[in-house]
This record gives C-alpha cells, structure tokens and sequence, in this order.
C-alpha cells in the first residue's frame, strides 16, 4: 500500500470541492487497484458526483435544508449550527473507494470525487489517498 496526505484550503463558507486532479496524480504509477480517499475529520466527507454544472450547490443547499445552522444541535462549541457539521458524516461518509485500472480512476463520465466540508471553523482539511494494489 502507498499512502500520501494532501491539505486543502475549504476556507469560511460551505463547500464542495473536486479533489480528483490530485488523486489522478497521486495514481501516475500506472497500476491496477483500489483508491481509498478518506478524511480524518469528525466534520467532513467524501462524496462522488457530478461537479459544475449545479449539483455541487445542489447538495450544499440540501445539506442545508437537511441539517440547518440553528441552535438544534446538543453538540454547542464554534459557530452557530456547529452541532449539525458533526452529523455530516453520517451522511456523506468520510471515505471512498475508487477503482483503478492502468493507473487511471475508473469514474463515470461526468464523476468527480469530491470533498465535503460544512465546518466553517475549520479552514484546512486533510485528505489522505491510500492506494492499494494486488
């Protein structure tokens, strides 16, 4: 297995952010096998999906109607609706497992892999790409 971290600047305000050049590059090797992204924060996730033509903001907005910013939350420290970037993961879950085939990931025409992050108080995120081959 070859492992690598990678940080990401997500800044002050929700955001879904394609990470699949970095992880196109970290495959350059040319092997068949699996990519596992995962993100070792108990406030973010990784998602696969279409990206830039609307449904990045699509699930951002979901994310919000689903789980509001408000004074809801048991979990209270940072900023308001903190509480809810903590519940974020269960449901856009802090990994993902990608094939590779020839050193090139085997996503759908319009996939992206993607990550996710909610947590405002949280400015730089970690990524760690895992590669595992047979």
């Amino acid at each position: 297995m070859r492992t690598e971290t990678f940080q990401f600047r997500t800044g002050d305000q929700a955001q879904v952010r394609d990470i699949t050049e970095t992880c196109a590059e970290f495959l350059r090797d040319g092997d068949d096998g699996l990519l596992n992204v995962f993100v070792p924060h108990a406030t973010a996730g990784v998602a696969i999906l279409e990206t830039g033509a609307g449904s990045d903001t699509d699930l951002l907005i979901a994310l919000r109607e689903l789980l509001p910013a408000d004074d809801r939350w048991q979990h209270r420290h940072g900023s308001p609706g903190h509480g809810r970037d903590h519940v974020l993961p269960a449901l856009i879950a802090p990994y993902a497992t990608v094939p590779v085939v020839s050193g090139r990931l085997q996503l759908g025409t319009w996939q992206s892999i993607c990550l996710v992050d909610t947590n405002v108080d949280n400015a730089v995120r970690t990524v760690r790409l895992s590669f595992l081959t047979g």
